[in-house]
């Protein structure tokens, strides 16, 4: 039995059973007699790859995890949509680059978003607008379900930290922007971005995974509350036995900071803005050497110890210095620092900080995380939590599953050459065939990732 779509004359209704109706008439063209083109929306997918990403979230617990994080205050006929089919149907569209809920209509019977979700919605709809608005923005919104929220990408995280075997862990912590378009509540104008926004803070590991983030009004300094989110996830790394660093950069240097790090046995690179004091330090590599420059940048570093007045105790500066061709001044810039490694290691340490900015990027334009277009400034924190969530299970796909010589893909190009694959689905009396294109996504494509899933160990509990 094959389930066709609906047509405008006859609108499904939410939950109905995709029934098969008399076949509106296809469409002819002139100029090719032989050409026939009909809609049947209910059968055709563009969004056929997310069934990989479906597997892997088996893999994972998802499901398991999330049921015992968040509460369902309904109960008897309200519960039509479990609460694991919401979930996946905000974070897989999500994924797949719906920035909001203007597509569920659509998506609803779209044959991946019905196969993602639980047995019973494989013949029926999956939600639409209002049952996810109701989702997102009344039961999600709960304190303790926006807590649960936070905790569960935390435990997805940590399913996948279980098949790592590095010893220490590098975590990075940044903030951005997410500009704004109207009165919402907590947004403000920000100095340094120039504009109204929310100012959101992420903490990464160096893996790329976003452990945690906070949505935070437009007009906070771009480290408040890094104690909410850094010292949680340290104490969890050296609970597990793991060594732990940290970089940022120059908005993170407070000494409340180096303190709380130098507590807890963490190495860090946190780069420090330039004063005077600080220069006169490297006086002696500041001035270009005399005869003609060289055509290549010329490079030194230098170590000293430092104390800042605001400083308990002195504490190590590295300091590097480029001088270009056709400069007149050279390149500087400090690092704070408690590792014990050489100046050129420190720098080169610190500028792999430079990751986080292309992860936060990434997450804008593939998850939409900055698509906060709520009024209600605790309705877009769960907006925040679940664009986080769709971009974790994204890097986790890229990182765990993916062959290594397309494994440097960006988010948005798994989204535009994996997930965006074209498939037909159809029923037989034993099982459903989902028919895909062959393109980026070939055969061979597909069995090497579904392998590399079926390698990963079970979840436990």
């Amino acid at each position: 039995m094959i389930f066709l779509g609906s047509d405008a004359r006859h609108p499904a209704t939410e939950g109905d059973t995709l029934s098969v109706r008399k076949k509106p008439k296809p469409f002819q063209f002139t100029f090719n007699g032989f050409l026939k083109v009909a809609f049947q929306g209910s059968r055709v997918t563009s969004d056929a790859g997310l069934v990989l990403v479906r597997e892997l979230d088996e893999r994972l617990g998802l499901e398991a995890i999330l049921t015992e994080h968040l509460r369902d205050s309904r109960h008897g006929l309200n519960t039509q949509f479990p609460l694991p089919d919401l979930l996946r149907q905000s974070i897989y569209s999500r994924l797949a680059g719906y920035e909001d809920l203007n597509d569920a209509a659509r998506l609803s019977t779209d044959p991946t978003f019905r196969l993602i979700g639980s047995p019973k919605r494989w013949d029926r709809s999956a939600a639409l607008t209002s049952t996810l608005h109701w989702f997102e923005t009344e039961l999600l919104t709960r304190e303790e379900n926006l807590v649960g929220l936070m905790a569960t990408n935390r435990d997805v995280i940590g399913q996948a930290e279980t098949w790592d075997r590095s010893d220490r862990v590098v975590l990075d912590m940044d903030s951005s922007e997410s500009p704004v378009h109207g009165q919402q509540e907590g947004s403000a104008y920000n100095g340094h971005f120039e504009t109204v926004c929310y100012h959101p803070l992420f903490l990464f590991n160096d893996h790329g995974d976003c452990l945690a983030a906070k949505l935070r009004p437009g007009n906070v300094s771009s480290a408040d509350d890094w104690e909410e989110l850094l010292v949680p996830e340290i104490d969890r790394q050296q609970a597990i036995g793991l060594r732990v660093a940290f970089r940022a950069d120059a908005a993170f240097a407070r000494p409340a900071i180096y303190e709380a790090l130098e507590a807890r046995g963490v190495g860090y690179a946190i780069r420090i803005p330039a004063n005077k004091n600080l220069e006169l330090q490297i006086e002696d590599i500041l001035f270009r050497s005399p005869g003609r420059p060289s055509p290549k940048p010329r490079v030194l570093y230098k170590s000293f110890q430092y104390q800042a007045d605001s400083w308990i105790t002195p504490r190590r500066i590295v300091a590097k210095v480029e001088h270009h061709v056709g400069e007149l001044f050279p390149r500087v810039g400090f690092i704070v620092t408690n590792l014990r490694l050489p100046n050129r290691a420190v720098v080169r340490f610190y500028n792999k900080r430079g990751t986080a900015e292309q992860w936060i990027k990434e997450g804008k334009q593939a998850a939409h995380w900055t698509r906060l277009s709520c009024h209600r400034f605790r309705a877009n924190e769960v907006r925040l939590q679940l664009s986080v969530l769709a971009y974790n299970l994204g890097n986790l796909w890229r990182r765990l599953v993916l062959p290594k010589r397309v494994d440097s893909w960006s988010l948005t190009s798994l989204q535009q050459r994996l997930v965006k694959t074209g498939g037909r689905l159809v029923k037989h009396a034993r099982y459903y065939w989902l028919l895909l294109a062959e393109s980026h996504l070939t055969r061979r494509l597909f069995g090497s990732m579904l392998q590399r899933i079926w390698a990963l160990p079970a979840p436990t509990g």
